[in-house]
């Protein structure tokens, strides 16, 4: 499964386009559908810094998907998220993505809306790992093996 081409801005204002922006070599991508997903995306963040902390290849992003609006109710929603927001990595890695969500769903093969995914997405786009909800222990141990384990292949290529 491969992550679909789509564009957004940052909390920054600066205009992406993913995956081809994402700047890890591994990404893990929280996708909330609604407001109150901030909550369980909350749950997530000091795992993902965590993670990015002991692993230099590793970055983290928050992808707020909302369906398509006028620039003009785009430009309120931003700059609402970003007062709420005064941290600047945070702004820097919250991507809000305006789109027709059914092809974006689709593509990742996310059956609702009702629930937060975090997605573990190379630098090509292709999804190595997925789970949905609030952050637990597991799926922490879970997402950290399956760095590690990609870390290690990356390594002894590169060595090769």
């Amino acid at each position: 499964m491969s992550f679909p081409t789509v564009t957004g801005s940052n909390l920054l204002r600066q205009k992406m386009n993913l995956p081809v922006d994402f700047s890890g070599e591994l990404n893990i991508v929280m996708i909330p559908f609604q407001q109150w997903h901030q909550r369980l995306v909350d749950t997530w963040i000091p795992f993902a810094r965590q993670v990015e902390q002991t692993n230099p290849q590793v970055r983290y992003y928050e992808l707020p998907t909302i369906y398509k609006m006028n620039w003009l109710s785009q430009v309120f929603l931003n700059e609402g998220m970003r007062a709420g927001i005064p941290d600047p990595l945070s702004r820097e890695r919250t991507i809000t993505l305006y789109l027709d969500k059914g092809p974006f769903k689709q593509a990742l093969e996310l059956p609702h809306e009702d629930d937060i995914y975090i997605l573990l997405v190379d630098r090509q786009g292709k999804v190595l790992w997925r789970e949905q909800g609030e952050f637990s222990h597991e799926k922490g141990a879970d997402l950290t093996h399956v760095i590690e384990q990609l870390s290690y292949h990356n390594m002894s290529v590169s060595v090769a």
